[in-house]
């Protein structure tokens, strides 16, 4: 039996990293949005919050109890998050962005080795299915970057250290980029759209999985191909996913590649573990740019990873950020 939990914990969050990624891709190509009138994200329906907000509480369950409860009101919209008490509390403390879809109950197999470092935000991106409440059109970086900056201006401790995956790499980079004022460093898990464009063959496979009326064996088809074909199973926080991609109509608009020019002009410490095995980019080429274009960086590639690298080495992953906090900042 202990020999298989590994495996398990591995297929379980292939499961979280590729029902996310579906709806990354999804929205750059264009197949996801519905189209309504209303300027901002929101649940269709009724019951359709009703459906999300139970998935929501289910996969809440798995992560450890939160001591706060948050709201922060910004010129976007009100943003959800969550503070976990960990070691060293006064050392400036994480704050873990998810992929797209997530929000975050992706974290519950992060959080043990991570506060065991320090203490923990997790946050609901704004304008996608969560509980944070997008109020106004975000439109550009310069708008993703706002909202998250005023968040973390009403945070009471003086600085934040970002951790990103997915999409929320890409978050946490454009913060980065255009408001850096109060990030110590930058931890990017597999981010997409900073070191390398999204595969064409992600792209191509994310069509049928993006259009909700198809059916769910075609999804799950994609799914497994990003987890480079590992079968995949239904868990609380990948049905959240699921119910968040068919019950939420996102109107964000689609993330720009961080160029190398923006990369160059960060001075912020950045970590950068990347998923040697992801399909959605090609790792060597986003490591070649990670290094050229952030001469300061550190840059791992974790060999055998999926995208889903969160999930599959949690452990590993605290450690290294660990040695990358020790020389980077309190």
């Amino acid at each position: 039996m202990r020999r298989l939990l590994p495996r398990l914990r591995r297929r379980r969050w292939l499961v979280v990293g590729i029902a996310a990624l579906i709806t990354t891709i999804a929205l750059l190509t264009g197949c996801l949005a519905v189209r309504t009138p209303a300027p901002v994200g929101h649940f269709t329906s009724a019951a359709a919050a009703d459906r999300f907000l139970a998935a929501y509480d289910r996969a809440m369950a798995d992560l450890p109890s939160a001591d706060r409860t948050l709201d922060v009101r910004t010129s976007y919209g009100v943003v959800r998050l969550y503070h976990f008490a960990g070691a060293e509390p006064d050392a400036d403390p994480l704050l873990l962005l998810p992929g797209r879809a997530a929000a975050s109950p992706v974290w519950a197999d992060n959080l043990p080795a991570l506060l065991r470092l320090r203490s923990v935000y997790t946050i609901d991106l704004l304008g996608e299915p969560g509980m944070s409440i997008q109020q106004r059109p975000i439109e550009t970086p310069t708008d993703h970057a706002q909202w998250l900056h005023e968040v973390l201006i009403e945070l009471p401790e003086p600085a934040i250290h970002l951790v990103g995956l997915s999409i929320g790499g890409w978050t946490a980079m454009n913060l980065a980029v255009h408001r850096p004022e109060k990030i110590t460093s930058v931890t990017l898990l597999d981010p997409v759209l900073v070191f390398a464009d999204l595969s064409w063959q992600a792209i191509l496979r994310s069509i049928p999985a993006s259009v909700r009326w198809f059916p769910r064996s075609w999804r799950d088809d994609f799914a497994s191909w990003t987890a480079n074909d590992a079968p995949v199973e239904d868990v609380p926080v990948a049905r959240m996913i699921e119910a968040g991609m068919q019950t939420y109509a996102l109107k964000l608009s689609a993330p720009h590649r961080v160029t190398p020019e923006d990369l160059s002009g960060v001075g912020t410490p950045t970590l950068a573990l990347l998923a040697g095995e992801s399909r959605m980019h090609d790792t060597a080429e986003a490591a070649e740019v990670a290094e050229r274009a952030l001469p300061e960086a550190t840059v791992i590639v974790y060999p055998d990873a999926s995208h889903a690298i969160n999930g599959e080495y949690p452990d590993r992953i605290a450690a290294d950020i660990a040695t990358f906090l020790a020389a980077s900042g309190p």
